[in-house]
């Protein structure tokens, strides 16, 4: 049974930083490209940072440089290390594998950045 676990969310102001995580099982989390996504009230879930078994990484205008996305095979868990953060109000964080053309999601975590 394939899980993903995100945590790390919560409140910080303007400025801060915060350290998600991704903590996967069931999977060779090795062999597979990690996805992060954010959601916001009434809007669409946005791919924000991915990276590959590789290790290359890619990053959505809106946070490039400011978020850095990393992975740790042996405990195949991925990271999301996120600074200077906007008050873009309340968001959930997910991360995504995609196995064999089945996509599978966390339960999210919630981002709020308040001034």
């Amino acid at each position: 049974q394939v899980q993903l676990v995100e945590s790390g969310g919560g409140l910080v102001q303007p400025g801060g930083s915060l350290r998600l995580s991704c903590a996967t099982s069931g999977i060779i989390f090795s062999i597979y490209k990690m996805d992060w996504y954010r959601q916001a009230p009434g809007k669409q879930r946005e791919l924000v940072a991915t990276i590959t078994s590789g290790g290359t990484t890619n990053y959505s205008d809106s946070v490039k440089g400011r978020f850095t996305v990393s992975r740790v095979n042996a405990k195949s868990t991925s990271y999301l290390q996120m600074n200077s953060l906007k008050p873009e109000g309340p968001a959930v964080y997910y991360c995504h594998i995609n196995s064999w053309g089945e996509d599978y999601w966390g339960q999210g975590t919630q981002v709020t950045v308040f001034s």
